[in-house]
């Protein structure tokens, strides 16, 4: 179901499959926010798409760091694609993650699952500027208030363990704590 990538980087479609079946891959996250003047976030974007089962769940934007991309270039590559052209991420000097997120094909003892692979992550918190528009696989980009996002209707919506992730990038913010 998923919309193929464009730009596969440098494995094919079985390629993957094998590499995911034996090597961690390595991914960015990012977490769109919107910001006051101080720096406070006002609210966090949050994709909706449709899973493997046809479930509807929120995500974030995701995706693969490519072989030979910087993470700078693969966060924007990935925000360009989810939130379209004119988002105008706002990336940090200094591309260091709030975390580092391990996803399992199964669960384990970080409470973060991919069944596709050992997925290792790093997460960060991306002010957004201009206009969003969800593109590839998401059906919709929500900007909910921080306290809506923690909220156990919305906590519920997240797969994978992706609501405490969510959780630990507000904490980092200043929120929630």
């Amino acid at each position: 179901m998923r919309t193929p990538d464009p730009n596969p980087g440098w494995l094919s479609e079985d390629d993957l499959y094998e590499a995911r079946r034996r090597l961690p891959i390595v991914y960015v996250e990012a977490i769109p926010v919107r910001c006051d003047a101080l720096g406070y976030v006002t609210e966090v974007g949050l994709l909706l798409q449709a899973n493997d089962e046809g479930e509807m769940v929120r995500t974030f934007v995701s995706g693969r760091v490519l072989y030979r991309e910087t993470i700078r270039a693969a966060l924007l590559r990935h925000l360009e694609k989810d939130l379209g052209p004119f988002a105008l991420p706002q990336l940090p000097p200094s591309p260091l993650p709030f975390t580092i997120a391990e996803y399992f094909p199964s669960p384990s003892e970080t409470g973060l699952t991919d069944d596709r692979q050992h997925a290792v992550a790093m997460a960060y918190i991306i002010p957004v500027a201009g206009e969003c528009e969800p593109r590839q696989d998401a059906l919709e980009l929500s900007w909910v208030t921080p306290s809506e996002a923690l909220s156990p209707s919305i906590q519920a919506e997240f797969s994978g363990g992706r609501g405490d992730l969510l959780r630990q990038a507000l904490a980092h913010a200043g929120w929630g704590r």
